[in-house]
């Protein structure tokens, strides 16, 4: 008679398979191994091997900015989890669903405070919505079921879900069933109409966009109501993923640096938040104030994180009687940078024309971002995946993951030498999947984002000593031989003109590829 007894690992993976979820970027170890084995019985779910768990948790990341779903993590006990904490952090903060399965040790194991055992739900707390430890192997369906409806709760959370691991070996009956999936609800009546009676004041107002709202469903709608009412439109600089070019009216990025943030705020009396918190900086500064828009600006919100942004904004248009057919940019391209040094204005240009259609952007460009993006509005139509948490080493991962969710879309990872140090293990990922990711370091040999705020923060002029903690030379990392060594085919350009070969071939052709830009750093950008 064939034994059709289903172990706890497959119990997981074919629960996960009916709830959605056939993606799992993992990094496993002993006590996942039954999961591992589990692989070849349950081909549909498609593992992802990753050398380092922080890459598991940024492509989860990506795979969920670009596919609206969860894909599920594999990591190692404790200090598997703990490597990936400042991506999931960043994925907490875009408000990602992501499903983060950590293997524990088997019960009785746990007994003897061996090596490895960790307090591992504590680790998950402060980057989770949600974390719950199976307590029987009869429990892993309906605890994997209950965990990827906690994922996908809008506006969508790091769901955290512990498996001992004779859990995994044991006899745990059958798969959990699909749960539904609730979609984000419209806020109330009474705050719309409260956000049209702002607009109605005549009074100077904003509107701060977020989560939904930065797609073109709800540009359009808010584009419109700029045209209709004057209101101010910004992006919240940290949302994330931007719908933009291709024409599309896009609302400017709240700037990374408070002066510039409060000048895009200044005059506001009402700032009408959609999906986003009131404006703040992104740190704080001697003498300065940490909220952005004006002291006496009052705050109304439109739609909270939990609510759809975008179909308050439209709602908000048909209360006002206009309409919200796009509106169309005539934004002329920049010149071409053929024969000047390579600065980031000079690659934003080159981008300005060759981003091919539909490209996602993954940017983690820290001090070279803003130079670099300012011209991409008459860019072909493309999203942009930024920093969403601060923490780096997000921008080469979170490609990984955009590039597995979009096979037919081209990746640009838009990566500063320093923070892709911290990742650098994604290439490998690339290169083995044959993900179509071109990534672009711009080496400038230096965190020069921490020379910057160095000032800004009164540390005054960068010392002989000081400098040393932010320089990347002594040796320099040659990215041409990193990249090699992962696989990944590279190039190394120090001209405008060389650039616009190299990126031009890139992206013309599928697979991985790497371009270090060793940026011209002896004037402005």
């Amino acid at each position: 008679m064939k034994d059709t007894t289903m172990n706890g690992a497959e119990c997981l993976l074919r629960t996960l398979l009916a709830n959605g979820v056939d993606t799992c970027f993992m990094n496993p170890g002993t006590s996942e191994m039954q999961f591992v084995a589990a692989l070849d019985r349950v081909p549909e779910m498609r593992a992802v091997l990753c050398l380092f768990e922080g890459v598991c948790a940024g492509a989860a990341d990506g795979y969920a900015r670009m596919t609206g779903r969860p894909a599920a993590t594999l990591l190692h006990l404790g200090p598997g989890l703990a490597n990936g904490l400042a991506n999931f952090h960043n994925a907490r903060k875009a408000r990602s669903p992501v499903l983060s399965i950590v293997g524990q040790h088997s019960t009785q194991h746990l007994l003897h405070d061996a090596p490895l055992t960790a307090d591992i739900e504590a680790l998950a707390r402060p980057v989770s919505g949600y974390v719950r430890t199976v307590e029987r192997a009869g429990d892993i369906g309906k605890e994997a079921s209950a965990a990827v409806e906690a994922a996908r709760t809008a506006p969508g959370q790091v769901a955290t879900l512990i498996v001992p691991a004779d859990f995994s070996w044991s006899d745990a009956g059958e798969p959990g069933s699909a749960l539904p999936h609730l979609p984000a609800p419209c806020p109330q009546a009474g705050r719309i109409q409260q956000a049209a009676a702002v607009l109605r004041s005549g009074e100077p107002a904003g509107l701060l966009l977020g989560g939904s709202a930065l797609l073109p469903e709800g540009f359009e709608p808010a584009a419109q109501l700029a045209a209709a009412t004057g209101v101010r439109v910004l992006g919240n600089r940290n949302g994330a993923r931007y719908g933009c070019g291709g024409g599309r009216v896009t609302p400017p990025r709240l700037p990374y640096f408070p002066e510039a943030a409060e000048a895009a705020l200044a005059g506001l009396k009402h700032l009408i938040l959609v999906e986003c918190r009131p404006p703040i900086s992104f740190f704080g500064y001697p003498g300065r104030r940490s909220e952005l828009a004006p002291p006496d600006c009052a705050m109304h919100v439109l739609a909270s994180a939990e609510e759809d942004g975008a179909a308050a904004l439209r709602a908000l248009a048909r209360e006002w009687g206009v309409a919200s057919a796009p509106l169309a940019l005539q934004a002329p391209k920049p010149d071409w940078p053929q024969s000047e040094a390579l600065t980031p204005d000079a690659i934003g240009r080159v981008l300005a024309h060759l981003l091919p259609e539909g490209a996602i952007i993954s940017d983690e460009t820290v001090s070279s971002g803003e130079a670099i993006l300012r011209h991409l509005a008459p860019a072909a139509a493309h999203d942009l995946l930024p920093v969403a948490g601060g923490s780096i080493g997000q921008g080469l991962p979170v490609a990984v993951g955009a590039a597995v969710a979009c096979p037919d879309r081209k990746v640009i990872a838009l990566e500063a030498d320093g923070s892709a140090m911290y990742t650098l293990q994604s290439l490998w990922t690339m290169a083995r999947e044959r993900l179509d990711v071109t990534t672009v370091i711009l080496a400038n040999r230096r965190y020069r984002i921490l020379e910057i705020e160095m000032r800004r923060t009164g540390g005054g002029a960068v010392g002989p000593r000081a400098g040393e903690m932010i320089d990347l030379t002594r040796p320099e990392p040659d990215w041409v031989k990193l990249a090699g060594g992962f696989g990944v085919p590279a190039v190394r350009v120090t001209t405008a003109g060389e650039f616009i070969r190299e990126f031009g071939a890139a992206v013309g052709q599928p697979g991985p590829r790497l371009i270090e830009a060793v940026l011209d750093v002896s004037g402005p950008s």
